[in-house]
C-alpha cells in the first residue's frame, strides 16, 4: 500500500512538471522574435476582443515598429486596446500622441476626439476633485476648435454641457454646505449668502438658480435673526431686499409662501430690534440719571457734615 502511494505521488509530480514544461502557442509567440507573426496575432486577438493578450503583444511591438510603415496602424490599435481595457489615463495619452504624430491621418480626428472622450470618462462624481472634468472640457473644446465641421462636434458640445452641469452641481453643493452647517456658527449663514451669489455669478443660467436664490434669502434671514439687536436692522433689511428680488424674478415660484413669511418676519424683526435698542438706551439713560442723583445726594451729605 505504501509503495502504491509513493508511485502515485511520483506520477503526479511527473505530470505537473510535464504541464509546466509545455508552453502554449501564445506563450511561445510572446517569447519569440517573429514580429510579423506577433503583429498578425495581436490584430486577431484584438478583433476577437481578447484585449489582455493583444495588449501584451502590442506592447512588445510598439518600440520595434517605430518608423516602419505599420507603425501608424499599430499605434491606433495600441491606443484602442488600452481603451477597451478601461485604462483611460493611458489611452487618452496614446490617442493624443497618435493625433500629434499623424496629423494628416484619416484617423487623426477620431483619435483627438477619443483622447478628449477618455478625459470625459475619467471625470469623477461631482463630490470629488474636478480637475479631470476641467481638463475634459478643455480637450473637448480644443477638438471643436480643431475640427469645427466634424460630425462629432455636436457630441462634443453635448459632453461639455454634461461636464459643466457637474461643475454647477459641485459648486452648488459646496455653497449649500455653509447653509447646512449654519446652526453651528451664525457666520456660516453669511458665508452661504456669499457662496450662493458667487455660484449664480459664475453660472447665470444654472438650473439651480431658483433654489439657490431662495436659500440665499433664507440664509440671510437666519443670519439676521441670530444676530445681536444692534446689527439686526441692517441684516433684516438685506433679507427683505433679497426677498423682493426673488418675488420679482420668480412670481410663480413654489417658494413664495416661505419667502413672504421671511419678509414679514424680517419686518417684524426690525421693529423688535429697534424697540429693544430703544429700551436699552432708555435703561442706560435712567441708569446714568440714577448715578447722577446718587452723586448729588452724596455731595450734599458731605456738605452737612
Amino acid at each position: 500500500m505504501f509503495k502504491n502511494k509513493r508511485l502515485l505521488t511520483w506520477g503526479l509530480l511527473i505530470l505537473l512538471f510535464s504541464v509546466a514544461g509545455c508552453k502554449s502557442r501564445y506563450e511561445k509567440l510572446l517569447a519569440s522574435n517573429d514580429t510579423g507573426k506577433k503583429y498578425q496575432e495581436a490584430i486577431r486577438l484584438y478583433n476577437k476582443k481578447d484585449y489582455t493578450k493583444a495588449l501584451a503583444l502590442f506592447d512588445q511591438l510598439n518600440q520595434k515598429f517605430r518608423g516602419r510603415e505599420e507603425a501608424e496602424e499599430l499605434a491606433y490599435y495600441f491606443a484602442y486596446t488600452n481603451y477597451r481595457l478601461g485604462d483611460y489615463t493611458t489611452s487618452r495619452y496614446l490617442f493624443k500622441v497618435f493625433a500629434d504624430t499623424y496629423p494628416n491621418s484619416t484617423r487623426a480626428e477620431e483619435c483627438r476626439f477619443m483622447s478628449a472622450y477618455c478625459y470625459y470618462l475619467d471625470s469623477p462624481k461631482f463630490s470629488l476633485d474636478q480637475q479631470n472634468t476641467l481638463q475634459a472640457i478643455e480637450s473637448l473644446q480644443l477638438f471643436i476648435n480643431f475640427y469645427p465641421k466634424s460630425d462629432r462636434v455636436a457630441e462634443a458640445s453635448d459632453l461639455i454641457q454634461k461636464l459643466r452641469d457637474k461643475l454647477e452641481r459641485k459648486a452648488f453643493a459646496n455653497a449649500k454646505l455653509y447653509y447646512d452647517i449654519g446652526g453651528y456658527d451664525v457666520q456660516n449663514y453669511r458665508s452661504a449668502v456669499f457662496a450662493f451669489k458667487n455660484v449664480l455669478r459664475d453660472y447665470p443660467d444654472t438650473k439651480y438658480a431658483e433654489e439657490m436664490e431662495y436659500l440665499t434669502v433664507h440664509a440671510q434671514y437666519l443670519f439676521a435673526a441670530n444676530s445681536i439687536e444692534s446689527k439686526q436692522e441692517e441684516r433684516f433689511t438685506e433679507a427683505i431686499t433679497l426677498a423682493n428680488e426673488f418675488v420679482e424674478n420668480y412670481p410663480n415660484s413654489k417658494y413664495l409662501k416661505n419667502i413672504n413669511h421671511y419678509k414679514t418676519d424680517s419686518e417684524s424683526g426690525i421693529k423688535n430690534a429697534l424697540k429693544v435698542i430703544a429700551e436699552q438706551q432708555e435703561a442706560i439713560k435712567r441708569y446714568k440719571e440714577q448715578l447722577e442723583e446718587n452723586k448729588k445726594s452724596q455731595d450734599e451729605q458731605h456738605k452737612t457734615k
